[in-house]
Parts: structure tokens; sequence; C-alpha cells
């Protein structure tokens, strides 16, 4: 075998044996360079370019940014102006559903009170009303409006406001509601009226 075959062959032994890592190694510092080269390059170019040529590319992004800054604000603008109709037609048209719940019970009444008028049995007439009543109470709670409860109940200031004291009760009904005057609601388990009732004292 001639010097230089042998040469060669170490060579390629030697390729063989180098560990994997040292070929990443190598094909990172390559990839940087790539980088570095590219950078260069376009600073170069930048460099390159004559006072006017810069003057004119940095006039033309403030233009693009000034397009986007104003569309933008067009864009608020409407979403604004949009948020403020729904308001408005929130508040106007909010007690639409209300209407339209109530309107089968007035009817009911319209067609009670000729009834009424003539009717000669009282028995039915009352029927009549507490139907109608707890229809009514029935299209509130599809609204959200419940009656707060104040048979046998402790008294809450949460829910009831005492007008009365009743006083020589038993022990155990002090503190309770006797009696209630004025039925609460409320409204999605918000109170918009309290109980008016009589305290055991």
């Amino acid at each position: 075998m001639t010097d230089e075959k042998k040469t060669q062959d170490e060579s390629l032994d030697t390729e063989a044996l180098m560990p994997e890592s040292e070929g990443a190694e190598t094909d990172d510092v390559a990839a940087d360079n790539e980088a570095d080269t590219t950078a260069d390059n376009e600073a170069e170019a930048a460099e390159e370019q004559t006072p006017e040529q810069q003057l004119a590319a940095a006039r033309a992004e403030i233009e693009e940014l000034k397009t986007q800054a104003l569309y933008k604000q067009a864009e608020f603008e409407n979403y604004r102006k949009r948020t403020i109709k729904e308001k408005a037609d929130l508040i106007l048209n909010g007690s639409k559903s209300a209407v339209i719940a109530l309107l089968p019970i007035v009817d009911d009444l319209e067609r009670a009170l000729p009834s009424m008028k003539q009717a000669e049995d009282v028995a039915a007439v009352a029927e009549g009303v507490e139907l109608i009543y707890q229809k009514f109470l029935k299209a509130l709670a599809g609204l959200g409006v419940k009656q707060i409860d104040t048979e046998g109940q402790d008294f809450n200031v949460d829910l009831h406001e005492a007008i009365a004291q009743v006083p020589g009760v038993p022990d155990e009904q002090k503190g309770r509601v006797i009696d209630c005057v004025e039925r609460g609601y409320t409204l999605n388990d918000h109170v918009i009226r309290h109980a008016k009732v009589a305290v055991g004292m």
C-alpha cells in the first residue's frame, strides 16, 4: 500500500470516528455565520442607500403607520357608536318582554270584568280571580320575579321590613314573622321590594 493511499484511509477513519455532537456544532457554527453574513449584507445595503432614499423609505413607513392608526381609530369609533345604540335600544325596549308576558293577564281581566258584573255566584267569581292571580304569578316567575316567603320565617332585615310588633307571643314565635301586611318580591334573587311584616316580641 502506498503512503498516499494510507493517508487517505486514515483521514476517512478519523471522520468516521468523529462524534455526532462535533458535527452538529459545526452545523450550528455554519448557520450562525450565514445569519451574520445576511445581517451584514442588509446593513451594507442600508449604508449604500443615499440620504434621499433613506428619507423616502422613512416617509413611506410613516404614511403606512398613519393609515393603520386612522383605520384603528375609525374601527373604534364605529364600535363606540354601535355600543351606544345598543344601550339606547335596551333602555327603550328593555321592558318589552315583561309587557308581552303580562298582556295575556290583561286579556283575562277584560273577559272576566263583564262576567263579574253580572255574576250571582260569588264563589265562581272568586275562583276565576284566583286563576288569574296564579297565572299572573307564573308570568312574573318567568320574568325572574318571586315572592318573598314570610310565613313562619325568622325576621330578616335583608328581606323583611318590620312595620308592627306583636307582644305577648309564645317564646317560639318571638323574633319571627307573625303576619305579612304587604308581600315583598325579588328579581333574579335581588330584593326589589321588602315584605312589610308584623314581628313577634
